[in-house]
Protein backbone atom coordinates (compact mmCIF):
# COMPACT_ATOMS: atom_id res chain seq x y z
CA UNK A 1 0.00 0.00 0.00
CA UNK A 2 0.91 3.82 -0.64
CA UNK A 3 3.37 5.23 2.29
CA UNK A 4 1.87 7.14 4.92
CA UNK A 5 1.12 10.36 3.80
CA UNK A 6 3.44 13.69 5.20
CA UNK A 7 2.07 15.84 8.02
CA UNK A 8 2.21 18.84 8.78
CA UNK A 9 5.21 18.60 11.40
CA UNK A 10 6.70 16.91 8.66
CA UNK A 11 7.37 20.65 6.38
CA UNK A 12 6.23 23.01 8.84
CA UNK A 13 8.79 26.16 10.03
CA UNK A 14 9.37 25.11 13.68
CA UNK A 15 10.63 28.77 14.58
CA UNK A 16 7.97 31.71 14.24
CA UNK A 17 7.93 35.10 14.41
CA UNK A 18 4.73 36.42 16.76
CA UNK A 19 3.05 39.10 18.56
CA UNK A 20 1.60 39.79 21.52
CA UNK A 21 -1.95 40.73 22.06
CA UNK A 22 -0.41 44.36 23.05
CA UNK A 23 2.02 45.20 20.64
CA UNK A 24 1.50 48.70 18.75
CA UNK A 25 0.88 49.06 15.08
CA UNK A 26 4.11 50.54 14.52
CA UNK A 27 5.85 47.61 15.86
CA UNK A 28 3.50 44.87 14.21
CA UNK A 29 4.30 46.91 10.64
CA UNK A 30 8.34 46.83 11.59
CA UNK A 31 8.03 42.97 12.32
CA UNK A 32 6.87 41.85 9.57
CA UNK A 33 8.96 44.32 7.29
CA UNK A 34 12.42 42.34 9.33
CA UNK A 35 10.95 39.03 9.26
CA UNK A 36 9.59 39.69 5.38
CA UNK A 37 6.09 37.85 6.47
CA UNK A 38 2.87 39.03 5.71
CA UNK A 39 1.11 37.50 8.68
CA UNK A 40 1.79 37.15 12.89
CA UNK A 41 0.44 34.70 15.64
CA UNK A 42 -1.14 36.63 18.12
CA UNK A 43 0.21 35.21 21.19
CA UNK A 44 -1.21 35.22 25.14
CA UNK A 45 -0.08 33.85 28.40
CA UNK A 46 3.21 31.37 27.55
CA UNK A 47 2.37 31.14 24.13
CA UNK A 48 -1.34 30.48 23.21
CA UNK A 49 -2.87 31.73 19.92
CA UNK A 50 -5.37 33.55 20.10
CA UNK A 51 -5.50 35.88 16.79
CA UNK A 52 -3.74 36.24 13.67
CA UNK A 53 -2.74 39.85 12.49
CA UNK A 54 -2.24 40.32 8.67
CA UNK A 55 -1.53 43.30 6.15
CA UNK A 56 -4.61 43.04 5.32
CA UNK A 57 -5.71 44.04 8.75
CA UNK A 58 -3.21 46.77 8.71
CA UNK A 59 -4.02 48.22 4.92
CA UNK A 60 -7.04 50.40 6.18
CA UNK A 61 -5.49 52.76 8.37
CA UNK A 62 -3.86 53.95 5.51
CA UNK A 63 -7.07 53.73 3.17
CA UNK A 64 -8.81 55.43 5.17
CA UNK A 65 -6.47 58.43 6.81
CA UNK A 66 -8.08 60.71 4.40
CA UNK A 67 -10.80 59.52 3.51
CA UNK A 68 -14.55 60.86 4.49
CA UNK A 69 -16.85 57.48 3.55
CA UNK A 70 -20.54 58.23 3.39
CA UNK A 71 -22.87 56.44 5.79
CA UNK A 72 -23.61 53.86 3.75
CA UNK A 73 -19.63 53.27 2.99
CA UNK A 74 -19.57 53.18 6.71
CA UNK A 75 -22.62 50.96 7.65
CA UNK A 76 -20.95 48.27 4.99
CA UNK A 77 -17.41 48.20 5.88
CA UNK A 78 -17.36 48.70 9.92
CA UNK A 79 -15.38 46.23 10.41
CA UNK A 80 -12.65 47.97 8.21
CA UNK A 81 -13.22 51.10 9.61
CA UNK A 82 -12.88 49.69 13.07
CA UNK A 83 -9.51 48.27 12.08
CA UNK A 84 -8.60 51.95 10.75
CA UNK A 85 -8.78 53.46 14.20
CA UNK A 86 -6.97 50.21 16.00
CA UNK A 87 -3.54 50.92 17.49
CA UNK A 88 -2.40 47.14 18.59
CA UNK A 89 -2.46 43.71 17.87
CA UNK A 90 -5.23 43.03 20.18
CA UNK A 91 -7.90 45.33 17.89
CA UNK A 92 -6.42 44.11 14.62
CA UNK A 93 -5.88 40.94 14.44
CA UNK A 94 -9.09 38.39 13.18
CA UNK A 95 -9.82 36.23 15.57
CA UNK A 96 -10.44 33.20 16.26
CA UNK A 97 -7.26 32.01 14.38
CA UNK A 98 -7.91 29.79 11.98
CA UNK A 99 -4.88 26.83 12.65
CA UNK A 100 -3.81 23.46 12.20
CA UNK A 101 -2.46 21.20 13.94
CA UNK A 102 0.68 19.37 13.68
CA UNK A 103 -0.91 15.94 12.82
CA UNK A 104 -2.53 16.91 10.44
CA UNK A 105 -2.28 16.05 6.53
CA UNK A 106 -0.72 18.33 4.02
CA UNK A 107 -4.08 18.01 1.81
CA UNK A 108 -5.91 18.83 5.52
CA UNK A 109 -3.85 21.70 5.42
CA UNK A 110 -3.89 22.76 1.55
CA UNK A 111 -7.66 22.54 2.11
CA UNK A 112 -8.14 24.57 4.96
CA UNK A 113 -5.85 27.34 2.69
CA UNK A 114 -8.22 27.38 0.48
CA UNK A 115 -11.43 27.36 1.64
CA UNK A 116 -10.33 29.94 4.54
CA UNK A 117 -8.36 31.72 1.77
CA UNK A 118 -5.02 32.34 3.89
CA UNK A 119 -1.61 31.96 2.77
CA UNK A 120 -0.34 30.53 6.40
CA UNK A 121 -1.44 28.67 9.15
CA UNK A 122 -0.29 28.87 12.31
CA UNK A 123 0.23 24.83 14.02
CA UNK A 124 -1.07 24.29 17.45
CA UNK A 125 -1.47 21.39 19.87
CA UNK A 126 -4.71 20.81 21.34
CA UNK A 127 -3.79 23.45 24.05
CA UNK A 128 -3.85 25.83 21.12
CA UNK A 129 0.12 26.66 21.84
CA UNK A 130 1.76 27.57 19.34
CA UNK A 131 4.13 24.63 17.50
CA UNK A 132 5.19 26.30 14.18
CA UNK A 133 3.54 27.85 10.89
CA UNK A 134 2.93 26.04 7.91
CA UNK A 135 2.59 28.30 4.31
CA UNK A 136 1.75 27.40 0.98
CA UNK A 137 5.32 27.28 0.03
CA UNK A 138 6.03 24.10 2.96
CA UNK A 139 3.07 22.64 1.13
CA UNK A 140 4.76 22.59 -2.44
CA UNK A 141 7.91 21.04 -1.29
CA UNK A 142 6.27 17.63 -1.81
CA UNK A 143 6.40 18.30 -5.32
CA UNK A 144 10.79 18.94 -5.01
CA UNK A 145 11.15 15.18 -4.99
CA UNK A 146 13.10 13.80 -7.83
CA UNK A 147 11.38 11.69 -10.30
CA UNK A 148 13.67 8.46 -9.43
CA UNK A 149 12.32 8.48 -5.85
CA UNK A 150 8.80 8.72 -7.16
CA UNK A 151 9.21 5.66 -9.71
CA UNK A 152 10.66 3.34 -7.03
CA UNK A 153 7.57 4.38 -4.51
CA UNK A 154 5.20 3.68 -7.63
CA UNK A 155 6.66 0.24 -8.35
CA UNK A 156 6.96 -0.82 -4.44
CA UNK A 157 3.96 0.35 -2.99
CA UNK A 158 1.16 0.33 -6.12
CA UNK A 159 2.66 -2.50 -8.42
CA UNK A 160 3.93 -5.18 -6.39
CA UNK A 161 0.68 -4.32 -4.08
CA UNK A 162 -1.91 -4.38 -7.44
CA UNK A 163 -0.47 -6.74 -9.71
CA UNK A 164 2.09 -9.02 -7.62
CA UNK A 165 1.93 -11.49 -10.57
CA UNK A 166 2.03 -9.10 -13.24
CA UNK A 167 5.07 -6.06 -11.89
CA UNK A 168 7.61 -7.48 -14.23
CA UNK A 169 5.10 -6.84 -17.42
CA UNK A 170 4.25 -3.09 -15.94
CA UNK A 171 6.37 -0.37 -16.91
CA UNK A 172 7.03 3.12 -14.90
CA UNK A 173 7.86 5.81 -16.24
CA UNK A 174 7.95 9.55 -14.27
CA UNK A 175 9.04 12.66 -16.17
CA UNK A 176 8.73 16.12 -14.37
CA UNK A 177 6.25 14.37 -11.49
CA UNK A 178 3.91 12.81 -14.47
CA UNK A 179 3.64 8.82 -13.61
CA UNK A 180 3.22 6.98 -17.06
CA UNK A 181 2.06 3.39 -15.93
CA UNK A 182 2.17 0.72 -19.35
CA UNK A 183 1.84 -2.97 -20.07
CA UNK A 184 -0.86 -5.73 -19.74
CA UNK A 185 -2.64 -6.83 -16.95
CA UNK A 186 -5.69 -9.22 -16.08
CA UNK A 187 -8.25 -7.14 -14.42
CA UNK A 188 -9.08 -3.92 -16.14
CA UNK A 189 -11.24 -3.02 -13.06
CA UNK A 190 -7.28 -2.10 -11.32
CA UNK A 191 -6.86 0.40 -13.37
CA UNK A 192 -8.64 2.82 -11.98
CA UNK A 193 -7.86 1.59 -8.64
CA UNK A 194 -4.04 2.09 -9.34
CA UNK A 195 -4.48 5.49 -10.88
CA UNK A 196 -6.00 6.37 -7.45
CA UNK A 197 -2.94 5.03 -5.33
CA UNK A 198 -0.68 6.73 -7.56
CA UNK A 199 -2.48 9.74 -7.56
CA UNK A 200 -2.17 9.74 -3.55
CA UNK A 201 1.41 9.22 -3.26
CA UNK A 202 3.16 12.79 -3.02
CA UNK A 203 5.17 14.80 -5.47
CA UNK A 204 3.25 12.67 -8.01
CA UNK A 205 1.67 15.99 -11.19
CA UNK A 206 -0.62 13.49 -12.81
CA UNK A 207 -0.91 9.96 -13.92
CA UNK A 208 -1.59 8.66 -17.34
CA UNK A 209 -2.78 4.92 -17.56
CA UNK A 210 -1.64 2.81 -20.43
CA UNK A 211 -2.62 -0.41 -19.32
CA UNK A 212 -4.62 -2.72 -21.31
CA UNK A 213 -6.01 -5.89 -19.75
CA UNK A 214 -7.83 -9.41 -20.95
CA UNK A 215 -6.83 -12.71 -21.07
CA UNK A 216 -4.04 -13.17 -23.94
CA UNK A 217 -4.63 -16.73 -24.40
CA UNK A 218 -6.92 -17.92 -27.28
CA UNK A 219 -10.19 -19.40 -26.03
CA UNK A 220 -10.51 -23.20 -26.10
CA UNK A 221 -12.77 -24.52 -28.51
CA UNK A 222 -16.58 -25.99 -27.96
CA UNK A 223 -18.44 -28.80 -29.46
CA UNK A 224 -15.13 -30.90 -30.42
CA UNK A 225 -15.37 -34.47 -29.41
Amino acid sequence: MPETPHIVSDVMTHTVVAVGRDAPFKEIVQTMEQWNVSALPVLEGEGRVIGVVSEADLLPKEEFRDSDPSLFEQRRRLSDLAKAGAVTAGELMSTPAITVHPDATLAQAARIMAVRHVKRLPVVDDLDMLQGIVSRADLLKVFLRSDEDIEEEVRRTVVSYLFPAFSHAIHVNVHEGVVTLRGHIRDTSLISVAVRLVRAIEGVVDVEPQLTGGSTTPAARGGEQ
